[in-house]
C-alpha cells in the first residue's frame, strides 16, 4: 500500500491474508476455518463489553473457541472469527508510521495465538517468524 489514500475495507483484508501466508504452514492449516472480517469500528456491544474509552482503543479482536478449549465445549455456538478494525487501525497506522502490511500482520498474527491459546511470547516467536517469511 502506498500513496495518500486510505485503504479501504477489502485491502486491508487483502492485506490480512497475505499476513496469514506468513505464519508457519504447521500452525497456518488450522487457522482455514478462522473468517476474516474487516469492519470500519468495533460495534457498540464489544466496545461496552471491553470496556474501550473510545472505538479507536481495539484494532483487532478473535472471537470463537481457542482450540486449546474445543474439546470443553460441548456445541459450537458461532463461527471462530478474527475481527480487524480499519478505521482504528489507519489512525494508529498514521500516528506511528509503521508499514501498514506489518501492522496487519502483527494484530492478525496475535488474533490467530488466541485461536491457538498461545501465550504472549508463543505471539511474539511467531510475529518474528512471520516477519522473517516476509523478509522484514
Amino acid at each position: 500500500m502506498t500513496g495518500t489514500y486510505a485503504p479501504t475495507l477489502d485491502e486491508i483484508e487483502v492485506l490480512a491474508r497475505a499476513a496469514v501466508d506468513t505464519i508457519p504452514e504447521e500452525l497456518r492449516r488450522y487457522v482455514h476455518d478462522v473468517v476474516i472480517c474487516v469492519q470500519e469500528f468495533p460495534d457498540a456491544r464489544t466496545c461496552r463489553e471491553m470496556e474501550l474509552e473510545s472505538e479507536y482503543d481495539l484494532l483487532g479482536l478473535y472471537s470463537g473457541v481457542s482450540l486449546d478449549n474445543e474439546e470443553a465445549v460441548a456445541v459450537r455456538q458461532d463461527v471462530n472469527m478474527i475481527f480487524l478494525y480499519r478505521r482504528p487501525l489507519l489512525d494508529y497506522w498514521c500516528e506511528s508510521g509503521e508499514e501498514l502490511g506489518h501492522l496487519v500482520r502483527h494484530v492478525i498474527i496475535h488474533e490467530i495465538g488466541h485461536h491457538f491459546g498461545f501465550s504472549d511470547d508463543d505471539m511474539e516467536a511467531l510475529e518474528r517468524l512471520a516477519d522473517e517469511r516476509a523478509g522484514e
